[in-house]
């Protein structure tokens, strides 16, 4: 758990620099960071998302995933937790982007392929790199958010402690079950998600793509390859 605590740590600092310099950068350059963020989080979605070895898992993971994540209403419960702390917190002061910036900090440092394989790195075999790499990637990334979206960003570390911590607490639970091929999977899927961060974060859809919905997906392979595996030898 020491990784998440060190990653919370990057996300909390990267994001004072931020609102601390922000009247000092001006908003066309901050624009053209996040353009450029933005850009980069849809190549590490691409590439996560090319490693698969099996679309068709790819397609009914993401199908029934983001049915589950809107029956449940994921993306409305991060929502409502941002307006909640922006409510009860910060009592409406400096806030306007508040939401935004709490929702999109929380999907784009808590999905991908680094956050999969470094929590499960961490919890199966202690090895913290993948996660020590992430947390240096998300500083740079927070200062910028933070600059452009404000206090809303460095609250996403709540987010980052329970859904990181939680993967690499139950990564010793679930190791059993976690075949190359169920972790190639599940980071794919998590790839497919950042694509569809990045085209929020360029405005490229008229309208959003509510990808916190989408995040149950991630956890299907587990169930999936071993299904379709079955069903291989059976046939």
């Amino acid at each position: 758990m020491i990784a998440v605590f060190v990653n919370m740590a990057t996300v909390l600092l990267g994001s004072a620099i931020g609102i601390l310099f922000r009247k000092f950068i001006k908003e066309k350059l901050v624009s053209a960071v996040i353009g450029a963020l933005a850009l980069v989080t849809m190549l590490i979605g691409i590439t996560s998302a090319i490693g698969t070895e099996d679309i068709l898992c790819i397609i009914i993971c993401m199908a029934v995933g983001t049915l589950l994540g809107e029956i449940i209403r994921i993306d409305d419960g991060i929502e409502g937790a941002g307006e909640f702390i922006k409510g009860k917190l910060l009592k409406g002061k400096g806030s306007g982007r508040f939401t935004e910036g709490f929702v999109t900090a929380c999907v784009v440092f808590c999905v991908g392929s680094m956050t999969i394989m470094g929590s499960f790195e961490a919890g199966i075999n202690g090895d913290n790199s993948i996660i020590y790499a992430k947390s240096a990637l998300d500083f740079v990334s927070s200062m910028m958010f933070a600059a452009a979206m404000g206090l809303g960003v460095p609250f996403s570390i709540l987010f980052i402690l329970v859904f990181q911590g939680g993967l690499t607490l139950l990564a010793g639970v679930i190791s059993p079950y976690l075949s190359p091929a169920v972790v190639c999977e599940m980071s794919a899927v998590g790839g497919v998600i950042l694509i569809g961060m990045g085209i929020n974060m360029l405005e490229l859809s008229p309208k959003r793509i509510k990808v916190a919905n989408m995040l149950p997906a991630i956890f299907l392979p587990i169930a999936y390859i071993p299904i379709a595996e079955l069903i291989a030898k059976i046939l």
